[in-house]
């Protein structure tokens, strides 16, 4: 089996855009707790509050929209870490919405990369590739750990018993998604030997503040401490980066801002997951997959 790394992320600059409206870009959510499991649609962020269910991502989706070029409608060929960090955005989805949870650690208090992955929950989510994963994590027995399962959904495993549980077109699939929430659009183009259908971006205005969440999680927002942060976007900042997509989620900066910002993401990707996990309103499959890919 291929194994999980951490990525290092050159963070680039930003790009300024119009604000918001000042209530919605100054209300901060409130991290909920483990067992939190909200209603379908409801799992997203309160800045997305003023706009139709369509446009709410899922953090799969949030990750993709990072990666992809926004003309080309293409996710760079040179970025073979994305597929794993798609998979343990869903592992993470999941939890955040009350269908999984790690296993007790037991008086011997097993690591987070020991533990197994627990169904707590079978009930539908509303999405497709999350209720294929769930379905296979449900139906397994032993349970698997948190890096197996997000070694299994990629297909990185050379096991072939176990190659049924590979989600595949997972990029086209979420790709698919935005375009029927018309973030992006469908397109084809030639490549000389093969043609390959694209996705090109038409609604500026979602990725826009998606990034500007991202900068402002580690600007204007920062908090000095994860456990006060949200936790979606707390997943987000380490999801993008173990799929290396983080970068572009900075557009151009001052140079002391971008210098402040790229100081703060290292401190979140220098914490301890096992010291983290055992902290106050957390969630520990959360920092399972954080160890999973900074091990």
């Amino acid at each position: 089996m291929s194994t999980l790394t951490q990525r290092s992320s050159g963070l680039v600059q930003r790009r300024t855009e119009a604000s918001r409206s000042a209530a919605a870009a100054d209300r901060d959510r409130g991290s909920g707790d483990e067992d939190y499991e909200p209603r379908r649609g409801d799992e997203q962020d309160d800045d997305d509050s003023g706009d139709s269910k369509e446009t709410r991502l899922t953090l799969m989706e949030e990750v993709l929209l990072l990666g992809l070029k926004d003309r080309e409608g293409y996710t760079s060929f040179w970025n073979d870490c994305i597929s794993s960090g798609l998979r343990g955005c869903m592992l993470i989805e999941l939890a955040l919405r009350g269908r999984l949870q790690l296993e007790a650690c037991g008086m011997r208090r097993k690591s987070l990369l020991a533990r197994k992955v627990i169904c707590k929950s079978d009930a539908p989510t509303g999405d497709v590739l999350l209720d294929e994963a769930l379905k296979h994590i449900k139906d397994t027995q032993p349970p698997e750990t948190v890096q197996s399962w997000i070694e299994l959904l990629s297909g990185e495993t050379w096991n072939p018993l176990k190659l049924h549980y590979q989600l595949r077109n997972v990029r086209e699939r979420l790709a698919k998604n935005l375009v029927e929430k018309g973030v992006l659009t469908t397109e084809k183009q030639n490549f000389l030997l093969f043609d390959m259908t694209t996705h090109p971006l038409t609604n500026n205005n979602i990725k826009q503040r998606l990034i500007k969440k991202v900068q402002e999680s580690v600007l204007d927002k920062w908090v000095n401490d994860p456990h006060r942060m949200d936790k979606r976007i707390l997943a987000l900042i380490f999801l993008a980066h173990s799929s290396d997509v983080l970068e572009n989620a900075f557009a151009p900066l001052l140079d002391d801002q971008y210098d402040l910002a790229m100081k703060r993401v290292r401190q979140l990707l220098d914490l301890e997951p096992e010291g983290e996990s055992m902290k106050n309103n957390t969630n520990e499959l959360l920092w399972a997959v954080v160890a999973a890919f900074t091990k």
